[in-house]
């Protein structure tokens, strides 16, 4: 179990915000998606399948190593 594993909180500042975990191992694979609106918020974590949170859109995004926003498409 993964209780301690860090979460990400991701928070869309547009519509159509991609969130995308990717798997852990050999091979980096897609393993899950998300689709946010604007205002929609999703707590993520990482785990024993996943490695990696690709994040498409605007987005305010917090974890325990600070706060940083992705960037809409231009």
């Amino acid at each position: 179990m993964y209780i301690n594993s860090d979460y990400v909180v991701i928070k869309a500042l547009e519509d159509g915000v991609n969130v995308i975990g990717l798997t852990r191992g050999a091979d980096t694979r897609f393993h899950h998606s998300e689709k946010l609106d604007k205002g929609e918020v999703l707590i993520a974590q990482f785990t024993e399948h996943t490695s990696a949170i690709k994040i498409r859109g605007k987005a305010h995004i917090q974890t325990r190593h600070g706060e940083i926003e992705s960037e809409g498409k231009k």
